[in-house]
């Protein structure tokens, strides 16, 4: 049976920007035929989707191969955009930021494909390569085409199936760091069971050095730093796999024993974070979640042999827990000073405790108020409250909560769970990309100092009640939304599978970047006023036009080349320092 050449075989490809999802039984939105815009050392990605005849015979469908040429200079890196069963798309009553809301299967993850390699074929289904484009030398910024070609794999003479040139403008300046703290939780203990491994055993560190540059990839600028296993997400009287850094050893019993404290495995940790680029860390919940009403998961090596000391059966104020945390606290603190210099450590009392739950906090944060004393204390609630009576330092509050504290003039962090499904930005599988992009420019338009999710790769039931595989099960066993506990899925070969999301969310971030350096160069509202143009973009109210979103980023970089006029600042001149909190001019 002959070969047919692809184009006389009816494929049919479409060039998609990065706001687009392709599923397998839809024809995806084509990309504008504008150019793509970004900076040195900045991501730039598109996509190509196909999709192939359902011939009887596949044998009649010659291999198909992409080629992406974007010229000297640029590093091209692509993947094939795989599919995830999504059994929760949305929870009851969605509004219209869901592309589907019934079960089915989404796409999300990102699978690398190796150079050469032919594309994988599902007979009458859309498919699509993600590519992603970074330029790093100013010698090489400007505009650049980018030439895409589909073919036939080991026919360089035939007629491609596609062939189109798209242009990228790469601007011949870095981005700044970012100016706020982005924090995407880290769940070592998820790295740990699912790779089958112990904890911060060699095979442990090496998923660790793997996952951290992930982790600052998706924009991330501190890292949740397992001193104690973190109280999070665990049914109560259950116990997560320990993930402990910090060796603590008890001579005696806890009501007058003596405490000491051994750094190796932190001092590792630290050297870790600060190689992926990470100058801050998080401290976990110093109290169990919701309320801090008992004591975190503590093991020490006792005259018994090791246990473990403190939990759920611990309450928060009981005298022996408060008498560790005398020992621990200083410890933790004089070895941080010297070993982490010059960079920041968050603190954490309980996770999103409510209103029910203000006296147990108040107890718990006065507990360790002088221990804390010249430390951040940050948590997630969203009752003002705790705020006003200075039991935080920084409240994290939910995206749908925040007006109030913003009108207040409240010194506040956003963050978004499973619960802000409706009007707001949030990240679920199921919803459109710009609903995870718009948040970058939405943090900064509000001039919202941090912003902080619960779940980089949270891969468990509920409650940490059991493990699952987040290629097969993306909503926690059925209780969240599809993709809301986690961006990266375990990839075989010990390294991160990162996902659609994933980059989406470093975009938004990047925006975020684009926006301080106008901001820098010109001043606040100048920069606002390129994406928030009728003073109504807020967390609830914004445009989910994908071209309106990648227009203003255009936009965004074309008023910072006209600042520059052709030249970067100086090497070395210092940016302009922050002012107190404002959000734009309405």
């Amino acid at each position: 049976m002959g070969s047919a050449d692809p184009a006389a075989a009816g494929t049919d490809v479409v060039l998609c920007d990065a706001l687009e999802k392709v599923f397998l039984d839809e024809r995806p939105r084509a990309r504008a035929a504008e150019p793509l815009s970004g900076f040195l050392g900045e991501v730039v990605s598109f996509q190509i989707a196909w999709r192939t005849p359902a011939v009887r015979d596949a044998d009649d469908l010659p291999p198909l191969h992409l080629e992406v040429d974007a010229g000297g200079g640029a590093r091209v890196e692509l993947f094939v955009v795989g599919h995830v069963p999504v059994t929760v798309p949305a929870f009851a009553d969605p509004d219209r930021g869901y592309l589907r809301t019934v079960p089915g299967l989404f796409p999300d993850p990102l699978v690398p494909l190796p150079e050469g390699s032919p594309l994988p074929v599902v007979l009458g289904a859309w498919q699509s390569v993600w590519v992603d484009v970074v330029v790093d030398s100013p010698e090489h910024a400007g505009a650049r085409r980018v030439r895409v070609r589909l073919g036939a794999l080991g026919r360089p003479d035939a007629a491609p199936a596609f062939s189109a040139d798209l242009e990228i403008v790469v601007h011949p300046v870095e981005l700044p760091p970012l100016d706020i703290t982005v924090a995407h939780w880290l769940h070592v203990d998820c790295l740990a069971d699912r790779y089958g491994c112990t904890p911060f055993s060699e095979q442990h560190w090496r998923l660790v050095a793997a996952y951290l540059p992930s982790l600052a990839r998706s924009g991330a600028t501190t890292v949740l730093t397992p001193l104690w296993t973190p109280p999070l997400d665990t049914a109560v009287g259950l116990r997560r796999t320990p993930t402990q850094l910090v060796d603590i050893r008890l001579s005696g019993d806890l009501t007058d024993g003596r405490w000491t404290f051994g750094f190796d495995a932190l001092d590792r940790w630290l050297e870790e974070c600060a190689r992926a680029g990470f100058t801050s860390i998080e401290i976990p919940p110093l109290f169990s979640q919701w309320g801090a009403r008992a004591a975190p998961s503590i093991t020490a090596v006792t005259d018994d042999g090791p246990r473990e000391v403190f939990g759920w059966h611990v309450p928060s104020t009981d005298p022996a827990y408060t008498r560790f945390l005398t020992a621990l606290l200083p410890a933790v603190r004089t070895h941080l000073s010297r070993r982490w210099p010059g960079t920041t450590a968050l603190w954490h009392v309980s996770d999103e405790p409510g209103p029910d739950s203000l006296d147990t906090y108040r107890a718990a944060r006065l507990a360790v108020r002088d221990l804390l004393d010249g430390e951040r204390v940050v948590d997630a609630l969203s009752h003002r409250t705790f705020l006003t009576e200075g039991l935080v330092d920084t409240a994290v509050v939910a995206t749908d909560a925040i007006a109030e504290f913003l009108d207040a003039g409240d010194p506040v962090w956003a963050y978004y769970c499973n619960a802000q499904d409706r009007a707001v930005a949030n990240r679920f599988i199921a919803q459109s990309a710009v609903r995870h992009r718009v948040i970058g420019r939405q943090l900064f338009v509000a001039d919202v100092r941090g912003f902080l999710h619960w779940g980089f790769n949270f891969w468990n039931t509920q409650l940490s009640r059991a493990t699952v595989d987040p290629f097969r099960d993306t909503t926690s066993g059925g209780a969240f939304p599809g993709g809301d506990a986690f961006v990266v899925y375990p990839g075989a070969d010990g390294r991160p599978v990162e996902s659609v999301r994933h980059r989406v969310l470093a975009q938004a971030f990047a925006d975020h970047r684009a926006l301080q350096l106008l901001r820098d160069l010109t001043d606040r509202r100048t920069a606002c006023a390129v994406v928030d143009e009728d003073g109504t973009l807020t967390f609830d109210r914004f445009s989910d036009d994908p071209q309106h979103h990648l227009r203003t980023r255009r936009l965004v970089d074309e008023r910072i080349a006209e600042a520059l006029g052709g030249h970067g600042l100086p090497h070395g001149q210092a940016r302009p320092s922050r002012s107190p909190r404002t959000t734009c001019a309405r």
